[in-house]
């Protein structure tokens, strides 16, 4: 584990809320208080975490993300830079500046905002960020390290939930979870996450037979399709924990993937679109970035206080013709292996 913080403040954000309504907003700001005493502490040994945002051209919908993005680091300390590129920008440069952003020692995080202009090949450029430095965490490494449960960086919005589940006390072991949606983004990490945490799970999409019937059975239902109201209030479960991560503007107001007041009704927690899962993805991405800055510097946090990994008996190590790095425990100093959670 990279980060060990004392994490009452969130279940107290939590506890303070309503008892139907999962708060993402409540949480994530629990969580950004968190963080803000380690990037403070971060700053004082002289390493101030930075993220690097790429956008090429001048997607609406992105440049709204990147202004909340930009101004959440601000708040926190982390400092953020915004590399705008011009919409008829080469693939070329664009691959260069990713590049020059892997090689810069200042950098700690790097985020590809997608979509790209059309000829441009996101999946492809994204493979080009240094693992390291993904605090998307869409590298094929981290993603394939999450298969292999020896992850240091996640993606941000499924993390997110799950520490929106831990906050609210609701543990997932033994527990039916249907995820429907399988993004890269979203839905196979989510589905990774849930059977990590011992769920029984099921991942379903748009060429699923028979939904509702699969829905019904869910204790923890996350949807994830971006398609507005699609899932139905009567399919729920009596009971069930709802996570609805999709947003669609329908007649001038917002919604999700999840017919909310029907939804209401029968769940036990379900979120609210807005104000659920989205402020978890950005406060997740603070806690990625400063995870990065851990991972980059040597560094590790124990009970809320930054130390050097050598001094508690681990050390970072890259295979580096594969690009994967692991925290470990430093056998040559007579640490057992055993003696330490390694997972992030």
């Amino acid at each position: 584990m990279i980060l060990n913080f004392d994490k009452q403040p969130l279940v107290d954000a939590v506890d303070d809320g309503p008892s139907d309504i999962l708060d993402g907003r409540a949480v994530a700001e629990a969580l950004r208080g968190c963080l803000r005493p380690i990037v403070d502490q971060l700053r004082e040994r002289g390493v101030q975490p930075s993220l690097s945002v790429v956008q090429v051209g001048d997607h609406e919908a992105s440049s709204i993300y990147i202004r909340h993005k930009m101004k959440a680091c601000e708040q926190l300390g982390i400092e953020a830079r915004h590399h705008h590129l011009k919409s008829d920008t080469s693939y070329r440069d664009l691959l260069a500046l990713l590049h020059r952003l892997n090689n810069d020692s200042s950098v700690h995080g790097v985020l590809l905002q997608l979509p790209l202009p059309d000829g441009m090949d996101g999946s492809e450029a994204m493979q080009l960020i240094d693992p390291r430095k993904d605090v998307d965490g869409f590298h094929p490494v981290n993603l394939g390290s999450l298969m292999s449960r020896r992850s240091l960086l996640e993606p941000c919005t499924p993390t997110g939930i799950m520490t929106l589940l831990e906050a609210a006390g609701i543990d997932p072991a033994g527990q039916r979870a249907v995820v429907i949606g399988r993004s890269l983004i979203v839905g196979r990490p989510m589905a990774l996450m849930l059977v990590r945490a011992n769920a029984t799970m099921t991942l379903c999409h748009r060429h699923t037979e028979n939904l509702a019937d699969i829905v019904s059975s869910a204790d923890i239902l996350v949807v994830a399709t971006g398609v507005a109201e699609l899932c139905q209030g009567e399919w729920l479960k009596e009971g069930a924990v709802v996570i609805d991560v999709g947003i669609s503007r329908v007649d001038g107001s917002l919604c999700g993937d999840v017919q909310f007041e029907a939804a209401k009704k029968r769940a036990s927690r379900i979120t609210p679109v807005p104000g659920g899962v989205g402020p978890m993805t950005v406060a997740t991405l603070l806690e990625n970035t400063v995870r990065a800055a851990c991972i980059q510097e040597d560094l590790v946090v124990r009970d809320g206080t930054v130390v050097d990994c050598r001094d508690v008996g681990l050390r970072y190590e890259t295979i580096d013709n594969l690009g994967i790095t692991q925290l470990r425990a430093d056998t040559d100093r007579g640490v057992s292996p055993g003696q330490f959670e390694l997972e992030s």
